[in-house]
């Protein structure tokens, strides 16, 4: 296994255990995104998609592919942005979001660095 495939599942497995804190008890995220995806009339549900998008984006075919994946890092991305807009900043201030959404950040950005270089030197 290469390092770019470590940060690739890395990340990937950060992103879906974050801990979003509810009202009872915290929720890993994988499954916020699928039963928001499937939420219809819910404001959060294109989000989710977006989210679910990017996740699959990352294990394609084209999964080394510069663009995808900066598009798949964007399209998750966009759905923790979106809850940390809706929501005052002060209800993510816990371990369990912190930890897991930094690594997925660092994680996901070396790996599409790392990758582009591995795509340049191998076109070159």
């Amino acid at each position: 296994m290469t390092i770019i495939n470590l940060l690739r599942i890395t990340s990937i497995i950060s992103y879906l255990i974050i801990i979003l804190a509810g009202q009872m008890m915290g929720l890993p995220f994988i499954l916020w995104l699928l039963f928001t995806a499937f939420d219809f009339g819910n404001i959060d549900q294109i989000f989710a998609i977006f989210g679910t998008l990017g996740v699959i984006l990352t294990m394609t075919k084209w999964k080394n592919k510069t663009s995808i994946t900066i598009l798949s890092f964007l399209c998750m991305l966009s759905l923790l942005v979106s809850r940390m807009v809706q929501n005052p900043i002060e209800k993510f201030n816990y371990m369990a979001f912190k930890i897991p959404f930094s690594i997925f950040i660092i994680s996901y950005l070396v790996f599409i660095i790392l990758n582009d270089k591995n795509q340049k030197i191998q076109t070159a």
